[in-house]
C-alpha cells in the first residue's frame, strides 16, 4: 500500500473527467438542438452545413424576388388592360366616324373623345410605376442606339441578337398646317456594319430581304421578314446618308431568381406610348382619316396584345420558378438538418448513460481517496 501516489484515485479521476466532458457536450447538444455547436465537433460538417445555410437563405430571398417580379408583371398588365379598353373604344369611335352619315362637325366632336383617350394612354405609359420605377416608358425594354442625332431605334424583336447594323436612309421634309416640320422616310436599306463580324445566316437573310418587307409610315420605317424579326427606326431630322445602329441586350429588368451568380430572368417590357403603337397622329376628323384610323388602332391593339401575351408568359414562368425554388429549399433544408440537427431521442439516451457513468465515477473516486487512510491501521 502506498500513500504518495494514489493510482486508483488518479485513474478514477481521469475517467470521471472524460465522462464529465462528454456529459457537458451532450447537455449543450440537448440545449441547442444542434449536433454541431463548435467547429471541433465536426470540422467538415460545419463547413458543409454553413455553405448549405447560405444557399437556403439565398433561395428564400430569390423566392421573394420572384414574388416581387410577379407583382411588377401584374401592375404592368393591369395598366395595359385599361389601355386595351381605351383602344377598343377608339376603334368603336373610328368605325362610327367612318360612315358617310356623319358630318365633319360630328366627327370633330367624336375626335375630342379620341384625343382624350390618346392623352390617357400616353399618361399611363409615362406614369405607371412600381417602387418608383417606370414600367411602360421603355425603361425595361432592350435598348438600341444610333451614331446620328435624329435617328432613334424604336423597338426590335427578341429574335434579333445584340449586334451592329448599317442603315442607309433618305428623308423628305415638309411644313405642316400648324407650321411644324414633318419628316417622311422615302427609302431605307439595312446592311452589315463595317468592321463588325459577319451576321448569322438568319440575320443575313433579314438584311438582304429587308427591301421586300420594308414599311414606311411617315417618320417611321419598319423592317420585318415574316419570321418574327422586326425592327423599327424613327427619324426626327432630315437625313440622307448612312447610319450605324447598335442593338444591345441592355435594358430588361434582371430578376435574381436563384441562389448563385447569373441565375436571373430578364423581364422585357416594351414601350407603350402612342408612337410605338402607331396611333400618334390618329384622328377621325374626316371620313378618310377615320378609315385609316381603323387600321392604325387595330395595329395598336395587336401591339398591346403582344406585350400582354409576353407579360402573361413571364408570370406563368415566375410562378413555376417559385414552386421550383420552394422544393429546392425544402430538400436543402432537409439535408442541412441531417448535418446540423441532433437526434433528441438518441442524444437523451446518451445523456442518461453519461449521467450514470459520472455518478459512478464520483462514487469510485470518493472510495479511492479513502484508501490511503487505511495505512494508518498499520501504524497503530
Amino acid at each position: 500500500m502506498k500513500i504518495n501516489y494514489n493510482i486508483s484515485a488518479i485513474v478514477a479521476n481521469d475517467s470521471l473527467n472524460r465522462n464529465d466532458h462528454r456529459l457537458s457536450a451532450s447537455s449543450q447538444r440537448l440545449a441547442s438542438g444542434l449536433k454541431i455547436n463548435q467547429a471541433k465537433d465536426n470540422p467538415s460538417g460545419i463547413a458543409i452545413g454553413k455553405k448549405m445555410k447560405a444557399q437556403i437563405r439565398s433561395l428564400e430571398q430569390a423566392d421573394q424576388n420572384g414574388s416581387d417580379a410577379i407583382s411588377v408583371v401584374e401592375t404592368a398588365d393591369g395598366a395595359l388592360n385599361e389601355v386595351h379598353a381605351m383602344l377598343q373604344r377608339m376603334n368603336e369611335l373610328a368605325v362610327k366616324a367612318s360612315t358617310a352619315t356623319m358630318k365633319d362637325d360630328d366627327r370633330a366632336m367624336i375626335d375630342e373623345e379620341v384625343k382624350q383617350l390618346k392623352k390617357e394612354i400616353q399618361r399611363i405609359s409615362d406614369d405607371t410605376d412600381f417602387n418608383t420605377q417606370r414600367l411602360l416608358d421603355g425603361t425595361f425594354d432592350r435598348k438600341g442606339y444610333s451614331d446620328t442625332v435624329g435617328v432613334t431605334v424604336g423597338t426590335f424583336s427578341d429574335d434579333i441578337p445584340a449586334m451592329k447594323l448599317g442603315l442607309t436612309l433618305t428623308t423628305d421634309t415638309s411644313i405642316g398646317d400648324n407650321g411644324e416640320t414633318i419628316y417622311e422616310i422615302t427609302s431605307a436599306q439595312l446592311s452589315a456594319a463595317a468592321g463588325e463580324p459577319a451576321p448569322s445566316t438568319e440575320m443575313q437573310h433579314f438584311i438582304t430581304e429587308a427591301n421586300a418587307t420594308v414599311k414606311y409610315e411617315g417618320d417611321t420605317v419598319t423592317f420585318a421578314d415574316g419570321t418574327g424579326k422586326e425592327l423599327k427606326v424613327y427619324v426626327t431630322k432630315d437625313i440622307d446618308g448612312s447610319v450605324v445602329l447598335d442593338l444591345t441586350d441592355i435594358g430588361p429588368m434582371r430578376v435574381q431568381i436563384g441562389a448563385n451568380e447569373g441565375q436571373v430572368l430578364a423581364l422585357r417590357i416594351p414601350k407603350m406610348d402612342l408612337r410605338s403603337m402607331g396611333i400618334k397622329d390618329t384622328n377621325v376628323l374626316t371620313e378618310e382619316s377615320s378609315q385609316a384610323a381603323i387600321d392604325e388602332i387595330a395595329r395598336g391593339i395587336e401591339y398591346v396584345s403582344s406585350a400582354r401575351s409576353r407579360l402573361g408568359a413571364y408570370q406563368n414562368r415566375l410562378e413555376h420558378t417559385a414552386t421550383s425554388l420552394d422544393v429546392t429549399q425544402e430538400e436543402m433544408t432537409s439535408a442541412y438538418s441531417r448535418i446540423m440537427d441532433v437526434d433528441m431521442a438518441e442524444e437523451m439516451t446518451e445523456y442518461t448513460n453519461l449521467q450514470v457513468l459520472v455518478q459512478a465515477g464520483t462514487s469510485v473516486l470518493a472510495q479511492a481517496n479513502e484508501r490511503p487512510q487505511q495505512v494508518l491501521q498499520l501504524l497503530q
